[in-house]
């Protein structure tokens, strides 16, 4: 391989590996064995207190690929601690050095985005160039909040009446729990800790204990990039709620961040309240993709694919129902099935393999239970429907056609590589049928009609939509959902914001000097 140099920042960066490269299993055995298996915090890795610890399995093979730090109660009582006394210090550093920061953990992903992508395929099971796209749009969001750290607002201005002066502020919240899922390890961190940092928040990251390899790596990165002690604390366990417990109930903590499931933000929701929390809540998502019987079919196939695939399915904003005009409809599911039909299963470091496992057994087996439940009440299976044999957790691309209204893969978050197509005839259908859902997370739309397109973006509830495209996330944008996906906002100054308090300063006006 030739190891070509580009500029990243101030450092030189080569080029990123083919996966190829990372086919030895030796090669995963020393990535695995680079990243450190303890905790951190306050700026050291150390093991847990008690000693325990578990096992990271790679969902494509079963095989156990690290033994980790198993976090308890009494280190996450020593991570709010260092968390809780470097705030003071860590709010008055000055912006630009904490977007310099910022700039140095960008640079040092860069530089090893090969190796991440290949941790996140071991330890996830997303293909290779995948897991390299999210290598890429994770580290945007350093780039992005690093760019705007010098930038948070405020104003001066005078009361009405015109006897004050008043200055209007934004102050760092203060110590934040950023707690991430196991789909994207490195762009869900990224997309929290950025901003955090940004802000001035010191912060407390316990990632899935899924898929925590590629946290704990990021991490690292912060360390060598010369993060002060406290401001990044980590937190691997196995006991969410022991960990949650501690770090909630203590009242120097500010602020949680959480991206997973609906059921769990409900109870996080509660738990903030007792601390009246500023909550972040990325929940779930059954987003539509509406297909109006303009559509480019090309176009409107390619976004499907794109809003569905991606990372097996395994996204919150993956398109959950395809809603399509009725003239279309029949061709529409065939066209998609033919492509999800040629896709290559396998583990993502071998060459050409566009579909991963899923992430355990348990994910596996509820996606076969909902594929069982449509055919049962009357679906067409248009391509896949089965389970692959082998060791792993794969799970044959599907298209289904015929489905039921009260299906339940119309009803549920699916989260895996399942595609069921329903048709409708009215536009007043299609909006009725994106919104009968208790989500609003992301939609998509395929028209040739853009004014129209528009149109019916903005009755469907969802905080995200994408119009002829089903790649929508951008570090840029603000992401987040209504209803019951969430509250808040991550990307964009409105996730600045959202690591902000607004503080008012009021100063009698005098009049010393009359013009």
């Amino acid at each position: 391989m030739t190891n070509t140099v580009h500029r990243v920042g101030a450092q030189e960066q080569r080029k990123t590996p083919l996966c190829s490269d990372y086919l030895d299993p030796e090669r995963h055995l020393a990535l695995t064995h680079s990243v450190p298996a303890e905790l951190f915090i306050n700026g050291a890795w150390m093991p847990a207190t008690n000693g325990g610890t578990y096992e990271v399995e790679n969902p494509a093979t079963g095989e156990v690929i690290a033994t980790l730090a198993n976090a308890s109660a009494e280190d996450a009582q020593k991570a709010v601690d260092a968390a809780a006394q470097a705030q003071r210090s860590w709010a008055a550093t000055p912006a630009t050095q904490r977007a310099e920061l910022l700039h140095r953990i960008f640079a040092l992903v860069q530089r090893d985005a090969g190796d991440i992508a290949a941790l996140m395929t071991l330890e996830m099971g997303k293909p290779y160039d995948q897991a390299l796209g999210e290598v890429t749009y994770g580290a945007e969001f350093l780039r992005w909040f690093a760019d705007h750290a010098r930038n948070i607002g405020g104003r001066y201005t005078d009361a009405p009446e015109g006897h004050l002066r008043m200055i209007i502020r934004r102050r760092p919240i203060g110590p934040a729990y950023l707690v991430t899922p196991w789909n994207f390890p490195l762009a869900m961190a990224t997309r929290k800790l950025a901003p955090a940092l940004a802000a001035g928040c010191t912060t407390i990251l316990k990632p899935s204990e899924l898929t925590p390899l590629t946290s704990h790596k990021l991490v690292a990165l912060c360390q060598e990039a010369g993060v002060p002690a406290g401001v990044v604390n980590l937190l691997s366990s196995t006991d969410a709620p022991a960990v949650s417990d501690v770090v909630l109930n203590d009242s120097r903590m500010r602020k949680i961040s959480f991206t997973g499931s609906t059921a769990v933000g409900r109870h996080l929701i509660k738990q903030a309240a007792n601390n009246v929390l500023r909550t972040s809540m990325e929940l779930g998502g059954n987003a539509p993709c509406v297909v109006l019987a303009d559509a480019d079919l090309d176009l409107a196939v390619q976004g499907a694919l794109d809003a569905k695939m991606r990372n097996m399915g395994q996204a919150c904003t993956a398109a959950n129902r395809f809603i399509v005009h009725e003239s279309i409809a029949d061709e529409f599911a065939q066209r998609l099935a033919e492509r999800m039909g040629h896709m290559q299963c396998g583990f993502g470091l071998e060459p050409n393999v566009d579909v991963g496992p899923v992430i355990d057994a348990r994910a596996l087996d509820r996606i076969a239970a909902l594929v069982e439940d449509a055919q049962a009440q009357g679906a067409t299976v248009l391509c896949g429907g089965k389970r692959i044999e082998g060791p792993g957790n794969f799970y044959a691309p599907t298209v289904l056609a015929n489905v039921p209204a009260d299906a339940a893969v119309l009803r549920e978050e699916i989260f895996g590589p399942i595609a069921p197509v329903i048709s409708f005839s009215s536009l007043e259908e299609a909006v009725e049928l994106a919104n009968n859902t208790e989500y609003g997370l992301a939609s998509y739309i395929f028209s040739q009609d853009i004014e129209l397109a528009l149109d019916l973006a903005e009755n469907i509830e969802a905080g995200l939509a994408g119009i002829n495209t089903g790649l929508i996330s951008n570090a840029a944008a603000p992401f987040g959902g209504l209803k019951q996906s969430g509250t808040g906002r991550e990307g964009g100054v409105e996730g600045l914001d959202d690591y902000t308090d607004t503080q008012y300063l009021a100063l009698p006006r005098g009049r010393r000097f009359q013009p």
